[in-house]
């Protein structure tokens, strides 16, 4: 039994239990491990028999061969290829829809661990999307699945070829593409959050690509007070997520008092 066997593999209780409350079809088959206690798989395993999703029970060695450095939590489901969402419609949804729209662009984000943590941010915070190249990036594998939680049931993830394009394609649909940089000199707090913008997040080590930074129509920054310079990624996209939604709060509370 090798990981090339299937198309995709879902770990992990929230993960496994998202794809089912949220109705995929692409949900094949649920793997459990022999002798776990029922406790929470037993909901799983009730929703698997309503929608005739076949259960199997593995030896947990299998499920760590397949899954290794991967806490699977002795859950696992198969499925198909993950799907990816078609730039255009994540860009044209929130522009139809009367809101300023907010797209998350994960610039050459390498770790898989980071990557699933800011989907799982973006989708807290209601994003309406979130963008990745298809080269020398992280893509939503097994760990990402893991480490988002099932959040990737929650938004629309994309690919794409270049950033550069990418960002000018947003340009042109009027959004404004806001870069992070610990160096910038414009605190998250003194911008004016509230317009249809694309956040882009640099990579872990180098931050913001060239081409990426080039395109940028303002570049901010977290203040900081204490003696560390640099946060994670998924945590620097937390707090400026956080924070977009605060301002944004406060200007429908204005416009509907």
């Amino acid at each position: 039994m090798t990981n090339d066997q299937y198309h995709n593999l879902i770990p992990g209780f929230h993960s496994v239990w998202e794809a089912l409350i949220q109705g995929e079809d692409r949900i094949q088959e649920i793997w459990i491990v022999t002798g776990k206690k029922p406790g929470r798989t037993r909901e799983i395993m009730q929703i698997a028999k309503e929608r005739h999703i076949p259960v199997s029970f593995k030896n947990a060695s299998d499920l760590s061969r397949l899954l290794p450095d991967v806490a699977h939590q002795g859950i696992v489901a198969v499925a198909d290829e993950f799907a990816y969402s078609d730039l255009n419609q994540i860009i044209e949804t929130p522009l139809q829809n009367g809101e300023p729209a907010l797209l998350v662009v994960a610039d050459h984000i390498t770790d898989e661990g980071n990557l699933g943590a800011l989907i799982r941010t973006a989708a807290f915070f209601r994003a309406h999307g979130l963008i990745i190249p298809r080269d020398r990036s992280a893509r939503v594998s097994a760990t990402v699945l893991k480490r988002s939680s099932g959040a990737c049931a929650h938004i629309p993830v994309a690919t794409v070829v270049n950033i550069g394009r990418t960002l000018d394609l947003l340009e042109k649909k009027g959004f404004w593409i806001i870069g992070t940089s610990g160096r910038a000199t414009t605190s998250i707090y003194s911008f004016d959050w509230n317009r249809d913008l694309a956040l882009v997040l640099g990579n872990e080590k180098t931050g913001l690509s060239r081409p990426a930074l080039k395109r940028c129509h303002e570049v901010v920054s977290i203040p900081s007070r204490g003696p560390v310079e640099s946060l994670n990624v998924s945590v620097s996209g937390g707090i400026i997520l956080s924070e977009i939604f605060r301002q944004r709060g406060l200007r429908k509370k204005v416009e509907t008092s």
